[in-house]
């Protein structure tokens, strides 16, 4: 087993975490007092990410993206996870989901994407529709070539900047062995159509900067071209895709963690009282071992599972598990490190009260740690018949 990075991989660590930290960090302070991330700063971060070739770098190199692997590409977002989100979602991963375009779709929606001309946003919650995807009553039905589509979405991250929304809506019913479902088709839906309006949404304590929107459907007609796969697929699509995006957040949660762990060791060291640095109490040495150990296993973990995919193996499980474990691991890693600072800890001075509130969202969002324990469980008792 090599656990080494390759020379390729080393490189492309280390020019990541410098754009953060020399594209990032400096601008963060402004947008968390704001929460507004200015559109020519926005765009200043999308050039200087397609300068430096990192654009869509999730997507394969024949549509234009740079064709990493997963566990590489996994790597890029643990270095962006130190950033601001607000500002980070401008250095652009397009959603995966997009691979799914076909003919026309490719050249009005996947490769604008990929060359960072058009930004898009994933539209699948709703007010009554969050873990349990089947219960969305936002729906679609047929009007000649067309969908009408009716409803509500919300918490839809960064549809504020977006130029196109790939809406999920139910557009049918089906029998299965847990009784009626509905069935659920994806649409390429653009800002701008009529009856599709974007509303701002709401205030959140985590990831100021990076907004939700309120997506709102009255008779907003959409051609069948713009469905994006096939009719009544859109579930398989979904979960063919989405779980790409429970890696992300496991990846960015070991990357903020180290982040906050930087500061935390230092000022362990250095920090003096009693005559002595704080580090040398078991009661602070002991919290920077307890940190480290749990950083270093949701990186393996997350990695790890990174790897499976790449392998091609069912890797359901341990996705599953390296967002479980490293979301819930920022969040005790964060307040350790706020206690080791005592009342600094939670001053505007430092970053660190941001990281503490920003680590609340990732137990929730891109399936709860509730679902993830589902799978998780799920995956170990079916094969007893359980």
């Amino acid at each position: 087993m090599d656990f080494g990075l390759s020379e390729e991989q080393e490189m492309i660590v280390n020019t990541v975490r410098a754009f953060v930290e020399t594209e990032i960090y400096p601008h963060e302070n402004e947008v968390e007092r704001s929460g507004i991330v200015p559109p020519e700063l926005g765009d200043e971060i999308r050039r200087k990410c397609i300068d430096l070739g990192f654009y869509a770098c999730n997507f394969p190199e024949d549509v234009g993206g740079a064709g990493l692997d997963h566990v590489t590409f996994t790597l890029v977002e643990r270095e962006l996870g130190r950033g601001s989100l607000g500002l980070t979602v401008f250095f652009g991963r397009p959603s995966g989901i997009l691979m799914a375009c076909e003919g026309e779709q490719r050249e009005r929606y996947l490769l604008p994407a990929v060359r960072g001309e058009k930004i898009d946003a994933l539209a699948i919650t709703e007010p009554d529709a969050g873990s349990d995807m089947r219960g969305m009553k936002c729906a679609a039905r047929r009007d000649g070539g067309d969908f009408v589509l009716n409803g509500t979405k919300h918490f839809i991250s960064h549809a504020d900047v977006a130029d196109f929304v790939i809406v999920f809506a139910a557009t049918g019913e089906e029998e299965t062995p847990k009784g009626i479902k509905k069935k659920i088709t994806a649409f390429l839906v653009d800002r701008g159509t009529p009856g599709f309006e974007i509303l701002k949404g709401y205030d959140s304590v985590s990831h100021r900067g990076y907004h939700n929107s309120t997506l709102s459907f009255d008779d907003c007609r959409i051609p069948e071209a713009q469905v994006l796969g096939e009719v009544h697929r859109g579930f398989d699509i979904a979960n063919q895709w989405l779980y790409g995006t429970r890696l992300t957040v496991a990846a960015t949660c070991v990357g903020r963690a180290r982040r906050v762990f930087d500061l935390a060791l230092p000022y362990a060291a250095e920090r003096k009282q009693f005559g002595k640095p704080i580090g040398a109490n078991q009661g602070v040495s002991f919290k920077l071992a307890d940190m480290i150990t749990e950083i270093d296993a949701a990186d393996w973990l997350t990695l790890a599972a990174a790897w499976q995919v790449d392998a091609g193996r069912p890797a359901d499980r341990q996705i599953a598990s390296a967002k479980l474990y490293a979301s819930e691991m920022l969040a005790r890693v964060t307040d350790e490190a706020i206690q080791i600072f005592g009342g600094m800890g939670l001053m505007d001075d430092l970053p660190l009260a941001r990281f503490w509130r920003d680590a609340r969202v990732e137990r929730i969002w891109d399936g709860t740690s509730e679902i993830q324990r589902h799978i998780i469980s799920r995956d170990l008792l079916r094969p007893l018949g359980a």
